[in-house]
């Protein structure tokens, strides 16, 4: 991997398969999840943003290690992570709730995506400590 250097094309070949990756996985799973579970809250939305938080966490504690541990961050945690995870699926989300009248699992939702999250980057922060 040190023959990968940030920024090289092999880097940039990585870094963009990383995140076509991450986006593909974010809507098959946030999709199988809302057909399992149903939409009363989006839970595939939900578990996708923890658990991705729970990766970035231990690519976090991990990052700063070695050159390759730097390279994995970039290509990992922003590439793949990054599109994995989604912020602007959260909050449309919300705001559909909202303006459906469910105040109240509008509200569920964000209490719990981000209690959920704050947990997963710690367990995966400590994960990566370990």
């Amino acid at each position: 991997m040190s023959q990968i250097l940030p920024f090289s094309a092999w880097f940039w070949l990585l870094f963009f398969s990383a995140a076509a990756l991450g986006g593909m996985v974010r809507f098959w799973l946030t999709n199988l999840l809302s057909r399992k579970l149903g939409m009363a809250l989006p839970w595939g939305t939900m578990l996708v943003n923890s658990s991705g938080a729970m990766a970035l966490g231990f690519l976090a504690a991990r990052a700063a290690e070695t050159e390759q541990a730097q390279l994995l961050w970039l290509v990992l945690g922003i590439g793949f992570l990054g599109a994995y995870t989604t912020v602007s699926s959260f909050s449309l989300q919300t705001l559909s709730l909202w303006q459906a009248g469910q105040w109240q699992r509008a509200l569920l939702n964000v209490l719990l995506t981000l209690l959920l999250g704050l947990v997963a980057v710690t367990l995966g922060f400590y994960w990566g400590q370990a």
